[in-house]
């Protein structure tokens, strides 16, 4: 066993690697607010994307330093339950305890066997609380409209943020702010002693925007808001609009988009503050859209493990067309599908080819339209929670993933994401209506998703979902290619009538052809989805609308893709521009 010096020296060593990454973390989205200023916003997303092997490489660094000392320090079980208690001591009073207790967690499992991956040497709960943790200065600002006034306060608002650029019209975007606060709130307004507007200190970039992130206090009760900061051409900036719709402000925050780029001293303060105002979305949730992913895994598990304690329902095979692919399988109670990669799998493609599709979407925009995923590996669960149908699924087409051991299944490497309804079962059943609604979502996902430079490969309704916002979301990715990759086409005219009557075609099709003609033959064939289809998506069919979309993408072109709906934007809601209501007064 090693002494306690020892031990000491080790947990400093594990610290000073987590330091490093958050600090890298914290330089990543300061260089994204420079970007932003200067209308560099193909730079935020290369951030986006650099930003997410930071995790893993700081993981890998300290772990061989680690590994270079075990010469002389002993690494076994008893060291390390030495060096957790180390660890923990150097923690008190430090600002980001909880993704520096995962940080030890996953070095911990790269250097302990399996079987020591105890409450002794792993952080299987946060040893450090992080209820009342908060920067200096704080977390947020807190502003006073009952003593200032609401223009003033607004004013002095984007004033804090200190971005370098200049506004449009900054005066004109805040009385469209406060006109469209008047038609959400009750008139008139009753301002209660406590009436405060509170906003986080760092902006929130992703991609061409920077959002601002608050929630108004009122007689105790909160209203989140998020208001999006874009640029225009001349790069002055201006205030698109302001959501106050609880389910626009989560949908901001789905799963299905990029995560954001946000400068936190403190994370876990950040994390309250979006956990009022969007009180449904799970921390892990929260954490994994800030950039946290690890953190993000290490909540979801929790709850996982929380979850399966205090229910008894069992895991069976999700419902929807069984996949060529992956194995999917759920818990009915639980709002997740599990992924594996089968060993037999229908299609010729590698492990490591599926692999990199799943890594190519956490690394692109994902434009609101496709799923992210958890990853894990060596996942354990109680073999009597499996129905018998979907044990004898992975012991037949994935018997390399699964291990069996006294009443307990271990599976070396799965995907988690959220679960939905897939998109052909959803229009089985749909009305007329839900149909029209449900076309026309499955045509933006995909215009969308190639604004984002990624073609589905694989357009059947079976392969998206539909969210509990009413959303299409792209799920299946086995196929999925970068657009500029594909080469559209038109199908010739056939030479003679034999060729047109041919099972085979007339003409050479390459590795990389792709003919939209042909989407309307797996499609359209009712008429119920056919008619909404043409009406909203009719050019979908034709190669030449995909030829001008890889155009746009080869000069550069960034197409805006914005997280909330068209109608709400200010530059379409000419109501706001009207002469200014009184929308509050002080009782009495």
């Amino acid at each position: 066993m090693a002494s306690a010096s020892d031990a000491t020296e080790i947990a400093n060593l594990i610290l000073s690697g987590f330091h490093r990454h958050y600090g890298l973390f914290r330089y990543n989205a300061q260089q994204a607010k420079t970007a932003f200023e200067a209308g560099r916003y193909g730079a935020i997303r290369e951030l986006a994307k650099e930003r997410i092997a930071f995790y893993d490489e700081r993981v890998k660094e300290t772990t061989d330093a680690l590994m270079a000392k075990s010469s002389s320090i002993a690494m076994n079980e008893g060291t390390w339950a030495e060096v957790k208690k180390a660890y923990i001591m150097l923690l008190t009073n430090h600002k980001q305890p909880e993704l520096a207790e995962s940080f030890f967690n996953s070095i911990t499992t790269r250097i302990l066997r399996r079987a020591n991956y105890g409450g002794e040497n792993l952080f299987v709960r946060p040893a450090v609380a992080t209820d009342y943790l908060d920067s200096d200065p704080p977390s947020y600002r807190v502003y006073y409209p009952r003593s200032e006034g609401l223009q003033k306060c607004l004013t002095q608002m984007a004033i804090d943020f200190g971005l370098a650029c200049g506004w449009n019209d900054i005066q004109r975007d805040l009385r469209r702010v406060i006109r469209a606060a008047a038609l959400v709130f009750p008139r008139p307004f009753q301002t209660a002693t406590d009436f405060q507007v509170h906003v986080l200190r760092s902006l929130f970039f992703r991609n061409k925007g920077a959002y601002i992130i608050g929630r108004i206090m009122n007689d105790g009760t909160p209203t989140g808001f998020a208001v999006p900061v874009l640029g225009n051409s001349q790069g002055a900036l201006y205030l698109d609009t302001i959501l106050f719709d609880p389910d626009q402000i989560s949908v901001l925050f789905s799963f299905s988009r990029a995560y954001f780029m946000v400068d936190m001293e403190v994370p876990s303060a950040y994390v309250q503050f979006l956990k009022s105002i969007m009180p449904h979305k799970p921390a892990s949730e929260l954490y994994t859209m800030l950039g946290l992913q690890k953190q993000g895994k290490t909540l979801f598990y929790r709850d996982f493990l929380h979850h399966l304690r205090h229910s008894n329902d069992k895991f069976c095979l999700a419902e929807g067309i069984k996949g060529l692919v992956m194995l999917v399988f759920t818990l009915p109670s639980f709002p997740y599908v599990f992924k594996i990669i089968k060993d037999k799998r229908s299609k010729d493609v590698s492990r490591e080819l599926i692999a990199s599709k799943y890594q190519l979407v956490k690394l692109h925009d994902r434009a609101g339209r496709m799923a992210d995923t958890w990853e894990y590996s060596s996942v354990e669960f109680p073999q009597d929670r499996f129905d018998a149908d979907l044990l004898k699924e992975i012991r037949e087409f994935a018997p390399s993933m699964l291990e069996e051991n006294n009443g307990r299944l271990v599976i070396r490497h799965l995907y988690i994401e959220r679960r939905m309804v897939p998109l052909n079962i959803f229009l089985e059943h749909a009305t007329e209506a839900q149909v029209d609604h449900a076309i026309k979502e499955y045509g933006d996902a995909i215009r969308q998703l190639v604004a984002a430079n990624i073609f589905p490969g694989d357009m059947l309704y079976k392969n998206f979902g539909m969210t509990r916002h009413g959303r299409v979301v792209f799920y299946d990715y086995d196929e999925i290619q970068y657009l500029t990759e594909c080469n559209f086409r038109k199908i010739p005219e056939p030479r003679t009538p034999e060729d047109e009557m041919a099972s085979e075609p007339w003409y050479t099709v390459g590795p990389n052809d792709v003919f939209p003609e042909e989407f309307s033959q797996f499609l359209l064939g009712q008429l119920r989805l056919r008619v909404p289809f043409n009406k909203y998506h009719g050019e979908l069919l034709d190669a030449q609308y995909w030829k001008s979309q890889q155009e746009k993408i080869a000069r550069g072109f960034l197409e805006d893709v914005f997280p909330y709906p068209d109608h709400v934007r200010f530059c379409n809601r000419p109501e706001l521009d009207q002469p200014a209501v009184c929308i509050a007064r002080r009782p009495g």
